[in-house]
Formats: structure tokens, sequence, C-alpha cells
């Protein structure tokens, strides 16, 4: 099952301070069976309007690899933007259907951290140690204290910024990601009805 994650929320406890920028490092080499470009653009048309973002694999292979799967799959369509806490990061990746859900809940190894959590970055959220699967944030501010708890950032928001910017945060992290794991959006459209969400995600 879906474990709970987040983004390493340091960045907002009391004397916590940001690490000096990290030595930036070649990606591990990874096999690349999902057929994924190098660099290549996933298109979001959501409730809010339309962004696009630029995936590298060099900036985190496993990642960009994985992502590409999922977006084939259709994965997204029609997923909530569930946990958007303002000027921190705005995530996403539980399906609308649980059925989906369960079916991509396959961790993938970690990848070293090649590019920082500058804003508009794209990473894998964890719950631990090669725990990626599904669940991905958009970094709303530069946060480099994540780089070296492990989130290794695999594209970037090109284009539509503004759209991010503008998904709805009130809920913060009220809606519960096991009840979204297990129920998908009939839990989310009854309690939080107001939630952003993606009508398609599709590759470029």
């Amino acid at each position: 099952m879906q474990r709970h994650r987040v983004a390493y929320l340091c960045l907002f406890l009391a004397g916590c301070s940001s690490p000096p920028e990290p030595k930036k490092q070649s990606a591990a080499p990874a096999v690349n069976p999902s057929g994924a470009p190098d660099v290549y653009k996933v298109k979001f048309v959501t409730s809010k309007g339309p962004f696009v973002v630029e995936v590298h694999r060099e900036w985190a292979p496993r990642g960009a690899d994985r992502f590409y799967e999922l977006v084939q799959d259709h994965y997204y369509n029609d997923a909530r933007f569930y946990r958007v806490i303002p000027n921190f990061v705005a995530q996403f990746g539980l399906a609308a259907n649980p059925a989906m859900t369960r079916k991509w809940d396959k961790s993938i190894d970690d990848d070293q951290v090649a590019h920082t959590n500058g804003v508009g970055t794209v990473t894998f959220a964890t719950a631990g140690r090669n725990s990626r699967t599904t669940q991905i944030f958009i970094n709303l501010r530069s946060n480099q204290s994540l780089d070296d708890k492990g989130f290794a950032a695999f594209g970037k928001v090109v284009e539509g910024m503004d759209t991010v910017e503008k998904l709805y945060n009130k809920y913060g992290d009220a809606p519960d990601q096991e009840a979204i794991t297990r129920r998908g959006n009939s839990y989310l459209k009854g309690s939080f009805p107001l939630l952003d969400y993606i009508k398609t995600a599709a590759i470029l």
C-alpha cells in the first residue's frame, strides 16, 4: 500500500538553515526499458489552465523513465492536486481510480541528486529509501534543503508556472493520503470539492 509521502518539512521549522549548493554529480547509469527520450515534454491541461514539464533523463534517469510510463498509461488524468502548500510544494500523483493507484504501487530505486530542487522543478515524493512510486511534487520555491535528503528532481516546468502557482491551496495537508489511495476521487470530491485537478497529461 502507498505510504504517506511528503517533501521534507524542515523548511518550516525554526532553526533550520539552507545548506550550501550541493555538489552536482552525474546520475547513476540506468537501463531505459521505458523507451523515454533523453529529453521530453509533458503537457498538463488542468482545471486552472495548462503547463508544460520538460524532463531530462540525465538528472534522474529512473524517475524520468517512471514518469514517462505513467503519462503513457494516462495515470494522471483526472487526478487531484491534493497537497498544495503555499511557498513550498504542489503535490499530486494518487490516481482518480484506486485500481490505477494499485497497478502502479511498485517502487523504483533512488537516483543520485544531480540537479537542485529549484523553483518549478519536478520531483518524486518519497516514504524513505528506494520508495518512489507515483507521487510527485512541483517546487513552488527554491527548496535546496531537499537535495541532501535524496529528492532527485527529474524535470522542470518550462511553460505555465503561473498556472501552478494558482492551484487551490486552502486545504493544505488536510486530505488524507491513505483515504485517497483507498477511495480515489470519490473521497476527494466529497470532502475537498475545491481541489484543482489534471484533465489530461500527454507526451508532446
